[in-house]
């Protein structure tokens, strides 16, 4: 298990350095400013897409926009939210909230230039159904002879489409919140049974296909983020005299770095390593750039791609603005952070079991199976997505033989291991995504001049 852990310490160490961080936030920000901040400028008009205002059931397309933004968010609000935030604050501080932010900012922009390209580049695959995401918006967008780069996409995309960290985090948090502490030993047993039934959940979803994972999405989803909206509330009503100063920590020591270690220094400096840790689980957390959210975008029922992208760019303003900023304050006034020695969704339920004794460890654990669950029934429709561009439609059950494995791997693997493994697979499919979306990003400015001046006409 050591080498294990060492081996993915080393490859999302590689993955992860200068190149990428400029990829993901210099590109997301000149994406910003070369589409004149549409994402902020029509935030009212995205709602009103989303709410259903522009639906037409003879579009092209299988999922409502709202079902596409459910089932993108099902993989996004999870882990990324919980563990993902409290890794980030137990490494370096509340300051590495700040840095998060930043990427969700930046985010925005990049999931509206993705999930529009998702839409006004669909292609067919082996059975001739239309599908959208990164491999098919190069192939179609940039031309046939760029599909070398599709091709790493969906190598990349099938591995990052694992569960392996919503899988290991939710065994930890059945674990701490409900074996251990009714005097339930913890061992490979117990956790290869939370893995059958997993695996059990899972493949009875996954087999009806992505109306099904969508449908179970739009209803599962919106009900665990009011609850865990709800329950960090109470939390921070109980500390409301501690949120004001710990909300100033965030932005204060977000360029001190005094927690980051110098182990997790990145250019000579602890500052760029806080900031690249912010940015690191902030693309777990929103996924923007990454090329997994437009994969569920592109089957959007419409024919209007940017509409696609306005609703697309919700999805980092509620992750990573609202729920990772909820999950760092209810740890922050809590002080577990500096107080226990526990990192992940351990430390997340401790913040909750503190504040909220007896309900509040229990709460939090519907919510953490829920988002995993969900989690786990989209990520394999991307998986599938990524394995029929690569050996077509007729062999991609097969991926899910890999899907279930990884589930039994998982939970009975270390954290570390994972979130390395993870992290690094992202990095790899961000740099087909990223490089495609940058060459083809005036296309979607031509593309939303174009439906502005008919929307205002």
């Amino acid at each position: 298990m050591d080498a294990l852990n060492h081996i993915m310490s080393k490859f999302s160490s590689f993955a992860w350095g200068l190149p990428l961080l400029i990829l993901l936030m210099g590109g997301g920000l000149y994406l910003l400013m070369y589409s004149l901040f549409i994402p902020f400028r029509y935030l009212g008009h995205a709602l009103q897409v989303l709410r259903g205002k522009y639906d037409d059931p003879n579009d092209p397309g299988e999922i409502s926009h709202f079902k596409a933004l459910s089932t993108a968010l099902a993989s996004t609000i999870g882990m990324g939210n919980i563990a993902g935030v409290a890794l980030a604050i137990s490494i370096g501080g509340p300051g590495a909230m700040f840095w998060m932010w930043m990427s969700a900012i930046v985010g925005m922009s990049t999931k509206f230039f993705t999930s529009t390209l998702a839409v006004l580049f669909r292609g067919k695959d082996s059975a001739g159904n239309l599908q959208g995401g990164p491999m098919y918006f190069i192939t179609e967008g940039l031309g046939k002879r760029w599909k070398p780069m599709a091709v790493l996409f969906s190598a990349f995309g099938m591995l990052g489409a694992l569960p392996v960290v919503n899988v290991n985090q939710l065994k930890q948090a059945i674990n701490d919140i409900v074996l251990i502490p009714n005097g339930i030993d913890v061992n490979l047993q117990t956790n290869l049974v939370i893995a059958f039934i997993l695996v059990v959940v899972t493949t009875i979803v996954i087999v009806g296909g992505l109306n099904r994972i969508s449908s179970i999405a739009a209803k599962l989803v919106p009900s665990m983020v009011v609850l865990y909206f709800v329950l960090v509330l109470i939390i921070l009503g109980t500390h409301i005299k501690s949120v004001p100063y710990y909300f100033s920590l965030i932005f204060t020591d977000a360029f001190s770095a005094d927690y980051l270690p110098e182990s997790e220094s990145f250019l000579g400096g602890v500052l760029g390593g806080l900031i690249l840790l912010g940015v690191r689980r902030g693309a777990f957390s929103n996924e923007a750039g990454i090329g997994t959210a437009p994969m569920a975008h592109g089957a959007a029922k419409t024919a209007e791609p940017i509409r696609e992208g306005l609703v697309a760019m919700l999805g980092p303003l509620i992750d990573t603005m609202v729920i990772c900023t909820l999950t760092a304050l209810a740890i922050l006034v809590t002080d577990v952070w500096e107080t226990q020695d526990a990192n992940g969704v351990t430390l997340t339920a401790l913040a909750f079991s503190e504040a909220l004794p007896g309900v509040g460890a229990y709460a939090l654990m519907l919510c953490v199976f829920v988002f995993s669950v969900s989690s786990l029934f989209s990520y394999s429709y991307y998986g599938t997505k990524c394995m029929s561009f690569l050996f077509g439609v007729k062999r991609q059950k097969l991926y899910l033989i890999l899907y279930i494995g990884s589930i039994v791997l998982a939970a009975t693997t270390d954290f570390s291991a994972m979130i390395n493994f993870i992290d690094g697979v992202f990095a790899f499919m961000a740099v087909p995504t990223m490089t495609a979306t940058l060459l083809l990003a005036p296309k979607v400015v031509t593309e939303a001049k174009r439906y502005f001046k008919r929307l205002d006409d």
